[in-house]
């Protein structure tokens, strides 16, 4: 399967933590942001777009040359994550945008959560991919169908990520989760510190109907905007798990998410039931004979 998109990209060389501030509960600015205060542009052809509000939009451009990325300013243990982007319109087939998390522990050892939409040709949907990598252990792809048309307008995409989940959305909307099953053996990112990264870049070898349809070149340059970065995390001191539990008692973001636990479950049912075209864990042909890992088998 593919290896995570921190891995691929070569998004940027994240040295290890070695002493930590603080605990505290960082809230980057919320409505009206200047993307460039909170995140660093890190290689590639970008568009910088003030808008008359005071927010700024950062655009991410493609051509045969390269792709572009930016970078957070601020790297988190548990937080909940916003950004709107609007997609690459047209024929996007062979091309990636992905915003993730990824690890820049002291212990080097590999945790991602991705977000990659896989482009497509004219008038068909997005793909968006997930994968979670914990403990250096990935491979828990699960791919969905947009429901609606993401290029025509920005929507929000956020990652939701404490001590006892990860829970990724759509405008709000529960698609995955991926609970903290640490006692029965399951890796989850619990000591790392994780920073968001955006990339667009080609991956014409796989991304579009495996691979089949390549990149339209004279589509180029292909471009996908960003804006209004919102991020409420904890940034740990001393040990990581001081993150754990917050000054009052409760999980760091235990009830920040906004949702009901009534309406999340109808909300990834939901995602299960119309959106989903792919899950690892019921892929008979990648594990036969009941070999699933073992969080498919956990409530």
């Amino acid at each position: 399967m593919a290896a995570p998109a921190g891995a691929r990209l070569l998004a940027c060389c994240l040295s290890a933590l070695t002493t930590m501030a603080a605990v505290s509960l960082a809230v980057a600015a919320g409505g009206g942001v200047r993307m460039t205060d909170e995140v660093d542009i890190l290689w590639g052809p970008t568009q910088l777009i003030n808008g008359s509000d005071g927010d700024q939009t950062v655009g991410l451009s493609l051509d045969r040359v390269m792709g572009s990325g930016f970078r957070a300013k601020k790297s988190y243990l548990f937080a909940r994550i916003d950004i709107d982007i609007k997609l690459v319109a047209g024929n996007s087939a062979g091309t990636v945008t992905t915003v993730y998390l990824i690890s820049e522990g002291q212990w080097k050892i590999h945790d991602e959560i991705d977000l990659e939409f896989l482009g497509n040709v004219t008038g068909e949907p997005y793909t968006l991919h997930t994968n979670i990598f914990a403990n250096g252990s990935g491979g828990r792809e699960v791919q969905y169908r947009l429901w609606f048309d993401p290029t025509q307008d920005f929507h929000t995409y956020s990652v939701l990520w404490n001590s006892d989940q990860i829970l990724i959305l759509v405008d709000d909307i529960a698609i995955r989760r991926f609970k903290n099953h640490w006692d029965a053996g399951v890796p989850f990112p619990v000591y790392q510190p994780m920073r968001l990264n955006g990339v667009l870049w080609d991956a014409e070898d796989w991304a579009t109907q495996g691979g089949r349809v390549k990149t339209d070149w004279s589509q180029a340059p292909f471009t996908a905007y960003f804006r209004n970065y919102r991020a409420t995390g904890c940034e740990p001191s001393g040990v990581a798990w001081a993150c754990g539990q917050d000054p009052s008692g409760g999980d760091w973001l235990g009830g920040a998410a906004g949702l009901d636990d009534v309406r999340q479950q109808q909300q990834l049912r939901e995602a299960q039931e119309r959106y989903t075209i792919y899950d690892y864990c019921t892929d008979s042909v990648r594990f036969p004979d009941g070999g699933f890992p073992k969080e498919c088998g956990l409530p």
